[in-house]
Formats: C-alpha cells, sequence, structure tokens
C-alpha cells in the first residue's frame, strides 16, 4: 500500500477547487479503502481523493464523478501525472450517470450541487453491507442536510468531526497562523453483513 499525504502543490490545478492534503488524508483513512476496494468520489474535481484513492485501491477501481469540464480535464492529467490507471472518469452532474456505477464499497462526496439526498440515496443502492460513505461538508446547510439524512435511517451509523488546519506562514521575523476553512468530515457505514 502506498503512503497517503501527496503534497498540494504536485497536484496540477486550476481554478477548480481541490481538497488539502490534510483532509485528503482524513478522508482516505477514514473511507478504509483496502487493495481491491471498488470506491466512487462524487464531486472529484482537481482528482487529489481520486488519486490518493486509486494508489489504495491499486487493484481495485475508483470512479470520479465530476461535472465541470475543467475539473475532467484536470483529473485526467493528475491520473496520468501520477501513474495510476484504476480511475474511470464519469462527466455527470450526480446523481446523473451514477446508474452506471458497480457495487461499491467506499463513496465518497466532496461535493454534491445541492443534491446530497438523491445522491445519498443512489449510493445506497450501490453500496455493500458494511461499506462506508464519507462526506467532506464545508458549508453549515451541507452537514445540516447530511446529519438529518442520517438520523432518519436505522441502516447506517455515523460519526462527524470537525478540522481546522492551520498552517504557519512567515511573516518577517514572524509565524502566523494561516487558517484554512474547517470541515466536517462524516462518515457513514452501512449496517450488515
Amino acid at each position: 500500500m502506498i503512503s497517503l499525504g501527496i503534497p498540494d502543490d504536485e497536484f496540477i490545478r486550476g481554478k477548480v477547487p481541490m481538497t488539502k492534503q490534510e483532509i485528503r488524508i482524513l478522508t482516505i483513512v477514514k473511507a478504509g479503502i483496502g487493495p481491491d476496494s471498488v470506491v466512487c468520489d462524487v464531486g472529484a474535481g482537481t482528482g487529489s481523493i481520486s488519486i490518493e484513492a486509486a494508489r489504495q485501491a491499486e487493484n481495485g477501481m475508483v470512479y470520479a464523478i465530476e461535472r465541470k469540464p475543467e475539473g475532467i480535464e484536470l483529473i485526467k492529467k493528475n491520473a496520468e501525472k501520477f501513474g495510476v490507471k484504476n480511475i474511470r472518469i464519469i462527466e455527470a452532474y450526480a446523481p446523473d450517470g451514477m446508474e452506471e456505477l458497480p457495487e461499491l464499497d467506499v463513496a465518497i462526496i466532496g461535493g454534491s450541487g445541492s443534491n446530497l439526498p438523491v445522491i445519498l440515496d443512489t449510493i445506497h443502492q450501490k453500496l455493500v453491507p458494511g461499506g462506508k460513505i464519507v462526506i467532506n461538508c464545508i458549508t453549515v446547510q451541507t452537514i445540516a442536510q447530511c446529519l438529518e439524512y442520517m438520523r432518519n435511517r436505522e441502516d447506517y451509523r455515523y460519526e462527524a468531526i470537525q478540522v481546522q488546519v492551520n498552517q504557519l506562514e512567515q511573516v518577517g521575523a514572524y509565524d502566523m497562523a494561516k487558517a484554512n476553512n474547517p470541515i466536517y468530515i462524516v462518515t457513514c457505514v452501512k449496517e450488515g453483513k
């Protein structure tokens, strides 16, 4: 298994948002991706999480769902740069395009475009018992929607953490904390065997 945490500046980037290194590490660890896992990355953006997931699921497959053409190109370029061949890109506005997914071991949601409940319903149909959904929530509305959805399900158990990463930045003779946006990471496990 390859180590986690590709430095942010190694990814080819454009104006598409990218999940930062520390959040990617936590997300992939919470997802518990194995060497043969089948993973879906919804709202894949630059492909940073898809790349990290594909490196963990070296004998599995990662389906990167992204709607923006610039994001699609960045995912292709980053997959080529990091030499991962087990990523299949689905150009769609989720939940569109998800009907072609096989059974999933893990689903990671980084962007839902206000469609979170429908995306979760679709993933539920594809997720194997014991499978995980990891949702990175940037807005208060998304975390509220996520928790409400999971509270109303009896077939999932979940945990949520909030992460605030600060990096020290040199300012003259001083080092000052530069804060990144806080993120909620919600890990949901589908009950059953």
